[in-house]
């Protein structure tokens, strides 16, 4: 079931993300850095930009605690009236690749909005938070046939990354070949020390061999964000009608079986992937549709299950 009666207000509101809404989520990420995690746990800030003998200049972004004083971009602040730091083309920078799962099952929404718009939604929150701590950005999905985004710093790189996040959440793609083949990719393009964000369905997770998750948290900061409706996590006790593929069909969850059978297949699927994920080294947080799609981000406790 792709689609409720009512999932949104009007129109394709909600129902498809735009490179706008995407763009303007930029400032959500502002102030909130994602923190790091190494093998043995220990956290903090990317780390600065280091210039070096021959170091080129590509761009200013926002200063931020622990950047060397000494790439304050002076010309910058004084016109913006904020501290701006120098970013150059030889630093060695880390890569965050952003990975999307494209099940079927995401372009589905009840409340505010679909799964799958929350899904580029948050993906773009996870690349402007890329960008303030200076990382290049990669983005890929499960398909044999098209090639990821490749790794780029800088806002272009990040445009690049929320143009594809548009065009893979439009509608289900024809290719997709699931969350196992993009992490097999992923594998391939990540290097020691990367960060990984992936986007999925809860019931996505089951597909995926557990050894899998295990070897990328081992070398890698793994975070996994998983997509889920209200109504998936806390049906009413109600018959509920749908449309699937222009056809109307009615789920009665007045029935005391369907609406166990309902639970297990959703919030029951949504705890098992959490459980699974963190007992593997994975940082994993549900988030809801209709959340702030910046709620998983730290010090952003709306709409997120602890970790």
């Amino acid at each position: 079931m792709h689609g409720p009666v009512s999932a949104t207000e009007d129109g394709s509101r909600g129902v498809v993300p735009t490179l706008a809404e995407l763009v303007a989520l930029r400032q959500a990420a502002a102030g909130r850095r994602v923190p790091r995690r190494g093998r043995h746990g220990a956290s903090g800030p990317a780390p600065a930009p280091v210039r070096g003998r021959g170091m080129e200049y590509a761009e200013s972004r926002a200063y931020a605690p622990g950047d060397d004083a000494r790439h304050v971009d002076w010309r910058l602040t004084a016109r913006s009236g904020r501290m701006h730091t120098k970013l150059f083309q030889a630093e060695r920078q880390r890569l965050t690749l952003l990975v999307a799962d494209t099940a079927p099952s995401l372009y589905f929404g009840t409340r505010a909005r679909f799964k799958s718009v929350q899904a580029a939604r948050a993906g773009a929150v996870a690349a402007w938070a890329a960008l303030r701590d200076g990382d290049r950005l990669a983005a890929l999905r499960g398909s044999g046939d098209e090639a990821p985004v490749p790794p780029a710093g800088g806002t272009r790189g990040v445009l690049r990354v929320l143009d594809a996040l548009v065009r893979w959440y439009v509608a289900p793609p024809r290719d997709d070949a699931g969350l196992p083949l993009a992490l097999e990719h992923a594998r391939r393009l990540l290097r020691p020390g990367s960060r990984l964000f992936v986007l999925a369905d809860p019931g996505s997770i089951e597909a995926v061999p557990r050894a899998a998750w295990a070897g990328l948290a081992a070398h890698h900061e793994v975070t996994v964000l998983l997509l889920q409706d209200p109504l998936e996590r806390d049906p009413p006790r109600a018959r509920l009608p749908f449309v699937d593929d222009g056809r109307r069909i009615e789920v009665d969850l007045a029935d005391g079986r369907e609406y166990d059978r309902w639970r297990q297949a959703f919030a029951g699927a949504a705890a098992r992937a959490a459980d699974t994920l963190r007992a593997h080294g994975v940082r994993a947080h549900l988030l809801d549709a209709d959340a702030p799609s910046h709620a998983w981000l730290p010090g952003s406790r709306a709409g997120v299950a602890p970790a």
